[in-house]
Order: C-alpha cells, then sequence, then structure tokens
C-alpha cells in the first residue's frame, strides 16, 4: 500500500478495497498507522520529544515566538488542563449537569485561539474552553452552561467569541454567515482585515451543515478558516469509518485549501491558523485546518471510552502529550527551570481551586434573567411574556403566605 491513509481503498495490485466496515487485516493495520502518525503531510514545528523541526513555509509565522513566548503559552495549556480537570471532578461530584472535557486537546486550542486578532471572530462548538480563555473569557463564565443557569454572560462581540453551540455543526452555518457579512461589508483584503474561524470535531464533518458551510464559503470567498479538531473519535466511531480519505483533502472538492497539523504542537497549530487567518483576512479564503490530535478523556461525562476504544492506543497517544513536549523544548534550551515549572503548576492549582470556589458558591439566577439578552431590540411580546411568567410565579409566593 503506498499510503496508510488509503486504508480503504489500495492502488491497484495492493489488493481487493475493504467491504463496509469490515476491512482485512492489513488495512486495520495501516488504518492505525496512519491514525497514531498523522501521514506524511502531517506539519509539525515541534517533535513528541520537544525538538524543533524547520519549516520553510511556516517558520515566518511563529519568527516572534522567542523562550518568554513560549513560556506564555505552555503556561496557558497547564492552566486550561488543571481548569478541565477540575471542572470534570465537579461533575462527577454533581456541582455540573455535564461536562466536556478537552484533555489532550489544550495544543489545538490554545495555539489557534493565540493567533486570532482582536478583529477576528470564533465559533466554538461545546468543547474549545481553551479558545475562550485565549479570547480573555474568564473561565468562571463557563461554568453556568455546565451548571445549567445560563447560556453563557460574556459580551460576545467584545470577546470576538460566540456562544458555545450544542447542536452538532450548526455553528459552521452560523459563522459562514458571518465571514460572509465581513466579505459583503468591505471587512477584507489588507492587513488590517478581518477573519472568522469556526471549531468542530472530526464527527461534525459528516453533518450536512459543515458540507453547506463549505459550499456557500467557497462560493463567496468568505474569510472562514474552518478549524476541526480531529481527535480520532466521533463519540465511539472512529475517523475511519466516516471518512475515506483524511478530513484535510475534503477542502478539495470544494475549491478551497486544506491542511493537516499536528493538533498537539502548539507552535505548528499557531503557525499554521495564523497562515489560514492570514490568507482569510486578505481575501483568499476560506481555508480548513485538520488538527490532528486526540481525546484523551470520554467525548462527555456521560460516555464511556472504554467500551469502544482500547488502553493501548490511549497510551500511545500519551507519548504525545501537548504539553509535555513544551516542556522538553523549555528545558533543554534553558528557557526554564523547574522553579518555573513548580510555580506554573502552584498557579494552575489556584486557579482550579478559585474555580471551584465560585461554582460551588454560584448564587441561583432571578427568573426574569431567562429573558434577557433575547432581542437586540426593546419587544413589546417579550416583555408583556416576561411579566406574567412573574405574576405567575408570584402567586406561588402569596399562596404560601396564607
Amino acid at each position: 500500500m503506498s499510503s496508510p491513509e488509503q486504508w480503504t481503498h489500495p492502488e491497484p495490485g495492493e489488493g481487493p478495497a475493504a467491504r463496509a466496515a469490515q476491512p482485512s487485516p492489513e488495512q486495520v493495520i495501516a488504518g492505525l498507522r496512519a491514525t497514531t502518525e498523522g501521514g506524511a503531510e502531517l506539519t509539525q514545528l515541534l517533535t513528541p520529544e520537544g525538538e524543533r523541526v524547520a519549516s520553510p513555509q511556516f517558520d515566518r509565522y511563529v519568527a516572534d515566538i522567542d523562550g518568554e513566548a513560549l513560556r506564555g503559552l505552555y503556561r496557558d495549556m497547564v492552566l486550561v488542563r488543571r481548569a478541565d480537570r477540575e471542572a470534570n471532578a465537579m461533575q462527577r461530584q454533581g456541582q455540573l449537569g455535564i461536562w466536556v472535557p478537552l484533555l489532550g486537546q489544550e495544543a489545538a486550542q490554545i495555539g489557534s485561539g493565540r493567533a486570532l486578532r482582536k478583529q477576528d471572530m470564533a465559533f466554538p462548538s461545546y468543547r474549545e474552553h481553551g479558545v475562550a480563555y485565549a479570547r480573555g473569557i474568564d473561565f468562571r463564565e463557563l461554568m453556568g452552561i455546565f451548571r445549567c443557569t445560563d447560556h453563557g454572560n460574556w459580551d460576545f462581540k467584545a470577546h470576538g467569541f460566540h456562544p458555545y453551540t450544542i447542536v452538532i455543526g450548526n455553528q459552521v452555518l452560523n459563522a459562514t454567515g458571518y465571514a460572509m457579512g465581513q466579505k459583503f461589508e468591505g471587512k477584507v483584503g489588507d492587513e488590517d482585515g478581518e477573519a472568522t474561524i469556526v471549531y468542530f470535531g472530526d464527527g461534525a464533518t459528516s453533518q450536512g451543515d459543515v458540507h453547506e458551510g463549505f459550499v456557500w464559503s467557497a462560493v463567496y470567498d468568505a474569510p472562514l478558516v474552518f478549524f476541526c479538531q480531529n481527535n480520532q473519535w466521533a463519540i465511539s466511531e472512529p475517523t475511519e469509518r466516516q471518512s475515506r480519505l483524511p478530513l484535510y483533502q475534503r477542502a478539495r472538492g470544494y475549491g478551497f485549501p486544506g491542511i493537516r497539523v499536528d493538533g498537539n504542537d502548539v507552535l505548528a497549530c499557531l503557525a499554521v491558523t495564523r497562515w489560514a487567518l492570514d490568507e482569510c483576512r486578505h481575501g483568499n479564503g476560506p481555508v480548513l485546518i485538520e488538527a490532528f490530535t486526540y481525546r484523551m478523556d470520554a467525548h462527555t461525562t456521560t460516555d464511556d471510552p472504554t467500551r469502544y476504544r482500547l488502553s493501548d492506543e490511549l497510551e500511545a497517544w500519551k507519548l504525545k502529550d501537548p504539553i509535555e513536549r513544551v516542556r522538553a523544548y523549555l528545558a533543554r534550551n534553558g528557557h526554564a527551570d523547574q522553579p518555573y515549572f513548580d510555580r506554573i503548576q502552584a498557579e494552575a492549582d489556584q486557579f482550579a481551586a478559585d474555580l471551584r470556589e465560585f461554582t460551588f458558591n454560584m448564587p441561583e439566577p432571578p427568573p426574569e434573567r431567562v429573558f434577557a439578552n433575547v432581542y437586540a431590540e426593546p419587544s413589546a411580546a417579550l416583555d408583556a411574556q416576561r411579566e406574567e411568567y412573574l405574576a405567575y410565579l408570584s402567586g406561588f409566593a402569596t399562596a404560601g403566605e396564607r
């Protein structure tokens, strides 16, 4: 077989194609190799061992990332991971209704999130806690969503970060419309132009909304970066059950570029996303990025990944940990020492403790809050509904006083 990524359809003379959902042993091995290695087209700047890889195409996009800047990226990932673990524990203790872990995807989210400029807009799914953090949103503001008290209270426009989207793939249509608006309003075409990025997983690429977004953004040259975090599992279905080709190659069919980046390499994610956003803000979009990473935890806290994946696969990916490779690079090149790493860990522990304290003592919102931020302009109909609902609730209070 000429490429492990062609496991479903071998080259002529290499044997029969796999039957639906029933690959041959050789094809299974090739598919697993593609899953763990990412293939020859993988863009990587920092190896799992923490060694720098030169890239004539992308080095210039991280020329400003010196030791201090890389320490900052390391700190971002450590804090986000620690907060994620704390939130996961709080859900198990009944403090959150559900949690969507990002464990293992810190580099993809921090790298791409830090590539955004203030004027850009990001559309997340429900796992982009690291991107939210990179956009300046207090991590505590995410807790209300998962404690089921609100839908997110940050200023979406000021932070350039849209509310979380629960419906799989729907945010791609929202982002496409927003990016088309940027194009129609003449906000692209030069270095100061705007761009949009939308996040989704490998499973969402099987949704019609995503493909409609591809079509419309291509037709209108929308300044939109499609950022697919391929964490290898769409809940319980592996990527090779969803596509006959690597996901980034799907962009060809719609007429725009696609690229696969090592999603566990924060430096590569930063560089590739900067490049893609630059293409978009200059009017050359859209672009599809497939961040080749791995979900180290469950899909959500309602999922049991031990029912559908092997522990050997998880152990193999632990060797590619996004945080450890940065730590190795910093230590090897004299940019950080053990006291520095200890300080960051202590800061992360305090970050998690503050998050826990806030969540345990989060006040219940007043009932009228459900009517807030529904429309941009005042609505007489909504006002009437609010007054009727409050009057209904007050009747219960009056009955209790008798």
